[in-house]
């Protein structure tokens, strides 16, 4: 029985260091299609290596989850020699992307204290300002965020996301029909962002006018056609459809979430309510068919 398990254990680990492998593979793909230098990767893993608490030569390659990192690193090491964009610099527009995640981040994880030391009031950049918006408006000193947030607007119209952050300022301190307008430019900016459009529906949703479902369902629809496997947008869909009288469609989205979160019995209830509901061969009658059935045969 040991033995069994072993080479099942070893078979299972040969497979996922054969999936790492391949990702390694697909990021310096990635980055040769886009120009860009994998040198940034390869010190990465060689930093990984560093951290490695044992020795290449005392540890059991067949016993890891991933490749060895000297294995890893190697083959960077020779996509570098040979790649003709080693040498190119980090393209600017990159560099401020990375720059703006990084300052978001702090922003959201560190007190005001924190983040205004990292981004003091003497730093105008795009970033610094950034980040003292995010953290002044979590605080809130919402008029002081939302001051150094409308000039970053101004500076930049066509930027999305200083959009987004000014409706999820609003949405998250209760002005909620303000927050509608703001995130509607964001998606007129950024039309194809499946996240803006859900965040879209959520504050539609939220408004509490009727007029504002129809666009918050064909939001939540185009979310999930890029991930339906987010079970928020379902619940959302539910609501939606709920609050238009549409109980047969709001019940197969309730089935929906609850197999995206196991939850076998309550998705058989609200399947077999939307089947009762729905026209005998329509699409969504189907759909409650399929997901009576996936709940059955899920353990």
């Amino acid at each position: 029985m040991m033995g069994g398990a072993s080479t099942a254990l070893r078979g299972f680990l040969a497979f996922t260091r054969t999936q790492e492998s391949a990702a390694d593979a697909a990021a310096l793909n990635v980055l040769d299609q886009t120009r860009q230098s994998a040198q940034g990767l390869l010190e990465f893993m060689q930093f990984l290596e560093k951290q490695d608490p044992r020795s290449p030569d005392r540890q059991e390659p067949y016993l890891r989850t991933h490749p060895l990192s000297r294995e890893r690193v190697e083959v960077l090491r020779q996509h570098v020699a040979a790649s003709p964009y080693s040498a190119v610099p980090p393209s600017a527009v990159f560099e401020l992307m990375h720059q703006r995640m990084k300052a978001k981040l702090f922003a959201f994880l560190n007190p005001l204290g924190h983040t205004l030391r990292q981004y003091p009031e003497r730093d105008r950049s795009l970033v610094a300002r950034y980040a003292r918006a995010i953290a002044y408006y979590r605080v809130p000193q919402l008029d002081k965020a939302l001051e150094l947030i409308d000039v970053l607007i101004r500076e930049y119209p066509d930027d999305p996301y200083f959009n987004e952050l000014r409706g999820q300022m609003l949405f998250e301190n209760g002005r909620v029909a303000d927050a509608v307008g703001p995130y509607e430019k964001a998606v007129r900016l950024l039309p194809d962002s499946g996240l803006l459009k859900g965040d879209l529906a959520r504050v539609q949703i939220e408004t509490q006018d009727p007029a504002q479902l129809e666009p918050a369902i064909a939001h939540l629809n185009a979310a999930l056609r890029e991930d339906r496997a987010q079970p928020f947008y379902w619940r959302q869909l539910a609501i939606a459809h709920g609050r238009r009288g549409d109980m047969a469609e709001s019940s197969l989205a309730l089935a929906e979430e609850a197999m995206l979160l196991n939850r076998k019995e309550e998705a058989r209830y609200h399947a077999g309510r939307a089947e009762k509901l729905l026209p005998y061969g329509s699409p969504g009658w189907l759909k409650a068919q399929d997901i009576l059935e996936a709940a059955r045969l899920k353990k």
